[in-house]
């Protein structure tokens, strides 16, 4: 019983390309990661570049 070159180098081939899609799934997913961590990393915006404002409190009753 021979088996056909055709035949293996075909599931080869099928094997090799979804390997091939696995890893491109993989970073796909890691980019996202990425991109997520470095948007929760970044600073929060001031809502005002003076400091002076919002550092005198007015009491009155």
């Amino acid at each position: 019983m021979d088996i056909s070159g055709a035949s293996s180098s075909s599931v080869s081939s099928t094997l090799e390309i979804k390997s091939l899609q696995l890893a491109k799934s993989q970073q796909k997913i890691e980019g996202q990661a990425t991109l997520e961590l470095l948007e929760a990393a970044v600073a929060p915006q001031t809502s005002s570049a003076n400091s002076a404002i919002g550092s005198n409190i007015d009491i009155f009753v």
